[in-house]
């Protein structure tokens, strides 16, 4: 039987810009905690160092769909230079202000200037389609991707907090910031996998009018939620427990079970309409979270959440084939982001969320967060399967391809 992720490393130029891309993606995971990390240490205050992270990752969430657009509009790498190359530059400029104590507003403009940070699992995405469009391969590659990304989430936090506390406080973000200046560079050099610039068919406009892009992001932002209760949620019960340094485990647990199923479901050709399939990943997810509201156990909280992850990635590769799909590919990278922001997003409110129900219900009672974040996603899906099926809807036909 032939292996299916070694043949869509044939294509050529695959495996450099894939490597490269996995790099460019670790401060996805590194920055914002790297932050935290660093400047709870420096200035003693966790709402300082809370409130700069969150300026970075809100604004990156603002402004990296627009740097997509313009990258669908105008290449990959007359926009990522310059983007990367601003927030590496902010990141340095952060790091110093840190360490020589300069005044609080500059670790806030800082962080402003670094959140032009590119989307590089939009970038690599489009790169995969690019080869494989309207080909079986993309299933697999777009699998590879989501198994890279819960890679990125389970190293990533844990090397940048390990670094600050181990060295020195700005250890973790400077890693951070080399993985993000060296992943870029090397990808932005690998010129004969850029994906073309595509003409749009009439007005140009953008992917977020796109009745499916809403759709989909829509429901990832609350899938995102779970993402954020689960972390949120563990720590707390674990507290509960008595056994606080099983968080870890136990977080780790969920991400190498959404892995696992991820990489089965990229080496299967399913026949089932995507749609129907992003119905089911977020049905099993849905399911899932029931157990978790009623584990008293490390043990038992460690299985629940190991099954609660499985149809994390599955939820991933469907979601990002119904934008392949459904998306023009003038705006391709764009929409890809705008789905990656909606995760964010949700795993920005749910760590809100949930922080609140455990410190006012209990540890246990935060998983409802979950419970309700994944009936709202499956609701979304559900409603939105016309949409979903079809290449786009009636405001935005001029500029989609014809129906399949």
């Amino acid at each position: 039987m032939t292996n299916p992720y070694a043949e869509i490393f044939r294509a050529p130029g695959a495996k450099g810009f894939a490597a490269a891309g996995f790099v460019a993606r670790l401060p996805i995971a590194m920055e914002s905690i790297g932050i935290v990390a660093m400047l709870s240490q420096t200035h003693g205050e966790y709402w300082l160092a809370g409130a700069v992270a969150a300026t970075f990752a809100v604004t990156n969430a603002l402004i990296a769909p627009q740097i997509s657009r313009l990258v669908d509009r105008y290449g990959q790498t007359p926009l990522l230079v310059p983007a990367t190359t601003v927030s590496v530059l902010a990141f340095a400029v952060l790091m110093v202000a840190t360490h020589l104590r300069w005044p609080i507003w500059t670790l806030f403009v800082a962080a402003l200037f670094a959140a032009t940070m590119p989307s590089m699992p939009a970038m690599v995405r489009a790169r995969w389609t690019e080869i494989f469009r309207g080909r079986p391969q993309l299933n697999t590659a777009f699998a590879f991707e989501s198994a890279a990304d819960e890679l990125v989430y389970i190293a990533g936090a844990s090397l940048s907090v390990g670094l600050s506390v181990s060295l020195f406080p700005e250890a973790g973000v400077l890693a951070s910031t080399l993985f993000l200046a060296i992943g870029s560079a090397a990808f932005i050099l690998q010129r004969r996998t850029e994906p073309t610039v595509r003409p749009m068919q009439g007005a140009r406009s953008s992917a977020i009018l796109l009745r499916p892009v809403q759709i989909i992001t829509f429901a990832l932002v609350f899938i995102g939620v779970i993402f954020a209760t689960a972390e949120v949620s563990t720590v707390a019960i674990t507290k509960e427990l008595g056994q606080p340094g099983a968080a870890s485990l136990v977080i780790g647990v969920y991400a190498v079970g959404s892995f696992i199923v991820g990489v089965i479901v990229g080496a299967l050709n399913l026949r089932m309409p995507l749609q129907r399939q992003l119905v089911i990943a977020i049905g099993v997810i849905a399911v899932t979270t029931l157990p978790l509201l009623v584990v008293d156990t490390v043990p038992a909280l460690a299985l629940a959440i190991f099954g609660s992850g499985v149809a994390v990635s599955p939820t991933f590769i469907t979601a990002f084939g119904l934008i392949e799909r459904r998306v023009p590919a003038a705006l391709l990278t764009e929409g890809v982001t705008w789905v990656m922001t909606g995760i964010s997003i949700g795993m920005a409110f749910g760590a809100f969320a949930s922080g609140w129900v455990v410190d006012t219900f209990g540890a246990q009672n935060g998983f409802w967060v979950s419970v309700a974040a994944s009936i709202i996603a499956l609701l979304t899906v559900l409603i939105g399967q016309r949409a979903l099926a079809d290449d786009c809807d009636a405001p935005v036909a001029a500029i989609c391809g014809p129906a399949e």
